[in-house]
């Protein structure tokens, strides 16, 4: 089947696209960014932003716990492992496309590959609002997916940078990626949902889950304007790894969805786990990175992941995967 007639005979695909870029969370990022073209005030007090990442991530955690329960766990054995694999791949292919092809030293190759070889919350947060509002149907485990991505992406990467450079701090490393604000509050969420009954769960349920949606779309506002903010410091990143950072997400994001169907995972599901490994973190990478690799040029990785891989899926990486995994469904 040709991509044309793909499209034609899922016109259902287009509609998902148009809905994904007309939709509250997305308008309301480009309207961040718009608001600093414009030399607006438009920003969030910094205490504000820190806590409506909180709020996600533990919503995110809570929610995920509390649809875990009555799941067999034994259906949580494929998925784990396939997102071990690509928590192992991806960091190692990118590593190697970007010291070997890209002309980028080890040590700044190990930042890179940390921050794609991690996850961004947010862009995996935003899929599954989008698989929510087209209806679709998502696994319950998806979250604890999230968490188990977290980690294994950055310490490859940064066992591959110490492999070419000395100095890297794995002590300290290692405390920031295991008690990072993220881990911490996905899996704590994702016991505490578990563990909560139903009763005391639905106390906090119109919190947690009601004002999700638009909580999103508020911190997506401010999203909009930091990316815009520092898009002059983007600037200085190199044509070549601007490309790469619109090619990685499509590929890594492609063979995603190819391999959440290959074990059976929904189209929904399917297309989330595709964006969730094509993401790239901005938050628990930077962190650890700048305690390993001290060294690194940390403005360079973060302008990637920041600056262009995540308004790239923000806007279009999400929408393509629900397209690509409706079409293989």
């Amino acid at each position: 089947m040709t991509l044309i007639s793909c499209i034609v005979g899922h016109m259902n695909s287009l509609d998902l696209a148009i809905e994904n870029l007309t939709s509250p969370p997305v308008l309301a990022f480009v309207l961040g960014a718009l608001a600093v073209i414009l030399r607006s005030d438009l920003r969030l007090p910094d205490a504000i932003h820190t806590w409506i990442s909180t709020y996600l991530l533990l919503a995110i955690g809570l929610k995920g716990g509390h649809s875990l329960k009555g799941t067999d766990l034994s259906s949580l054995a494929s998925p784990t492992l396939l997102t071990l694999a690509f928590g192992v791949a991806i960091p190692v292919a990118v590593f190697f496309v970007t010291t070997k092809c890209l002309r980028v030293s080890a040590v700044d190759g190990g930042s890179i590959a940390a921050h794609y070889g991690s996850v961004s919350v947010v862009t995996f947060t935003a899929a599954i609002v989008f698989a929510a509002e087209a209806d679709f149907i998502t696994e319950p485990f998806m979250t604890s997916l999230v968490a188990i991505l977290e980690i294994p992406g950055i310490v490859v990467a940064l066992v591959l940078a110490s492999m070419k450079s000395d100095g890297v701090n794995w002590r300290t490393a290692a405390h920031e990626v295991l008690t990072g604000r993220s881990v911490l509050l996905l899996v704590g969420g994702l016991i505490i949902g578990a563990v909560s009954s139903a009763k005391s769960y639905g106390r906090v349920e119109p919190f947690f889950v009601g004002m999700f949606s638009g909580l999103l779309t508020l911190f997506l506002l401010d999203m909009g304007a930091t990316v815009a903010t520092r898009f002059k410091s983007f600037g200085r990143i190199p044509l070549r790894l601007v490309v790469f950072a619109l090619i990685a997400p499509l590929v890594i994001g492609t063979l995603g969805v190819i391999a959440a169907h290959g074990i059976g995972l929904s189209i929904g599901g399917a297309a989330v786990f595709g964006i969730m490994v094509a993401s790239a973190s901005y938050i628990a990478a930077p962190a650890a990175v700048r305690i390993a690799l001290p060294q690194a040029d940390s403005g360079l990785s973060l302008g990637l992941a920041l600056g262009v891989t995540f308004p790239f899926n923000l806007i279009l990486g999400i929408p393509l995967a629900f397209m690509l995994s409706d079409a293989l469904g």
